[in-house]
C-alpha cells in the first residue's frame, strides 16, 4: 500500500530521491500457511546478497493445526529464519533439532547439499498459536557455493540490540549501527529488525552497497510517500534515507554487498552454474540426499516443473 498524504517534514521528498523502486507482496501458499514474497521479482531478483525474502502469516493457527514443511533440499545458498511470534521445530539431515522461538536467529548454510523439514511443535500445536516471521535466502558467494553444509542457532540475548529514542533495533546478521551479529555471514550483509513506535523516525544505515526496508506491519514514510504491510522499498545506493513511523511497526533492514556474478535459481536451488542445479533436481528426484533424523517419513517432491 502507497499514498503520498501529509509525509512527514523529515521523510518528505529530498533534492536526491532516496527511493530506486517499490515492490509488493504478492500472496502465495506453502504447505498450506500464507506467506507474501517480494523477493525474487521481476523487477529486481536481488538486494545485496538476498535473492528470497517471505513474510510468513500473520496467521492464527487453530487447535490442532500447524505449520508442515516437510523435509525439501537446498543448495548455493543460507537460509535465515526469523520469527516475531510462534515457534517452528528446524530439523535438518545434518542431525540438528532446534526449536526457534520470536527473536531467536536460525542460520542455515545449504552449501553443496542439505535437507530440512519445518514444522510447529506439537505443544503449540495442541493448543494453537499465532505466527508471524521472515524467511530469507541469501545466495552464497561463488567461491563458497559448494561449501560444506552448517547450521547455526542464536537466540534473541545474543543478537546485539540498540535503543534510539522510540525504536528497538536488533541486529539479525551481518553488520549495522556499529555493532555485528554473531550469524557466521560469508559477504558483507545487513539484517536489522527495527521496532519503531509511532511518530519515531529511523535513518537507514548508509555503510553497505544495496539497502531496501521491508515493512512487515504498520505505516511509514519514507522520501514523501506512505508505505503500508508487506511492501520492499529499495533504497538508491550511499543516499541518505529516514524512516517515519506514522504508527507502531516494525520493519526489516535489508541489504548488503552486490552479487559476485548473476545466479540461477529453480525451486530451492540456487547456483551459478545451470548444470549444478541439474545435478541437485538428479539428487533429489533419486533420493541421494541423507534423510531427516526424526523426519524421516515425509518429503516434498521434486517439482514436475
Amino acid at each position: 500500500m502507497t499514498s503520498d498524504a501529509d509525509p512527514d517534514p523529515s521523510c518528505a521528498l529530498s533534492d536526491t530521491p532516496a527511493i530506486d523502486l517499490v515492490i509488493e507482496g504478492r500472496v502465495r501458499d506453502i504447505a498450506g500457511f500464507p506467506v507474501r514474497r517480494t523477493l525474487p521479482a521481476g523487477v529486481r531478483r536481488s538486494v545485496g546478497p538476498f535473492i528470497f525474502l517471505d513474510q510468513m502469516g500473520p496467521v492464527d493457527l487453530a487447535p490442532g493445526t500447524g505449520m508442515d514443511v516437510k523435509p525439501h533440499p537446498h543448495i548455493g545458498l543460507a537460509t535465515i529464519t526469523y520469527l516475531l511470534s510462534g515457534e517452528i521445530v528446524h530439523r535438518d539431515n545434518l542431525g540438528s533439532e532446534q526449536t526457534i522461538r520470536a527473536g531467536d536467529v536460525n542460520w542455515m548454510i545449504a552449501g553443496r547439499g542439505v535437507a530440512h523439514s519445518e514444522r510447529t511443535p506439537p505443544e503449540l500445536r495442541a493448543r494453537g498459536s499465532h505466527t508471524l516471521g521472515l524467511q530469507t535466502w541469501v545466495a552464497l558467494p561463488r567461491d563458497h557455493e559448494d561449501v560444506a553444509p552448517s547450521f547455526e542457532h542464536h537466540a534473541q540475548p545474543t543478537l546485539p540490540r540498540i535503543e534510539r529514542p522510540g525504536a528497538t533495533l536488533r541486529i539479525l546478521a551481518g553488520a549495522a549501527y556499529g555493532h555485528t551479529a554473531p550469524t557466521s555471514v560469508l559477504t558483507p550483509t545487513l539484517y536489522v529488525h527495527a521496532q519503531l513506535a509511532a511518530g519515531a523516525e529511523l535513518v537507514i544505515d548508509d555503510e553497505h552497497a544495496e539497502r531496501a526496508a521491508y515493512v512487515i506491519d504498520g505505516e511509514v514514510d519514507c522520501d514523501g510517500r506512505t508505505f503500508g504491510a508487506a511492501t520492499l522499498i529499495v533504497l538508491r545506493p550511499r543516499v541518505h534515507a529516514t524512516l517515519c513511523a506514522r504508527t507502531a511497526a516494525n520493519v526489516a533492514l535489508i541489504g548488503g554487498a552486490p552479487l559476485d556474478g548473476p545466479r540461477h535459481m529453480w525451486w530451492n536451488f540456487v547456483s551459478s552454474r545451470k548444470d549444478r542445479i541439474e545435478q541437485a533436481k538428479s539428487d533429489w528426484r533419486e533420493g541421494r540426499f541423507a534423510k531427516v533424523p526424526g523426519d524421516e517419513h515425509e518429503f516434498v517432491p521434486l517439482p514436475e516443473r
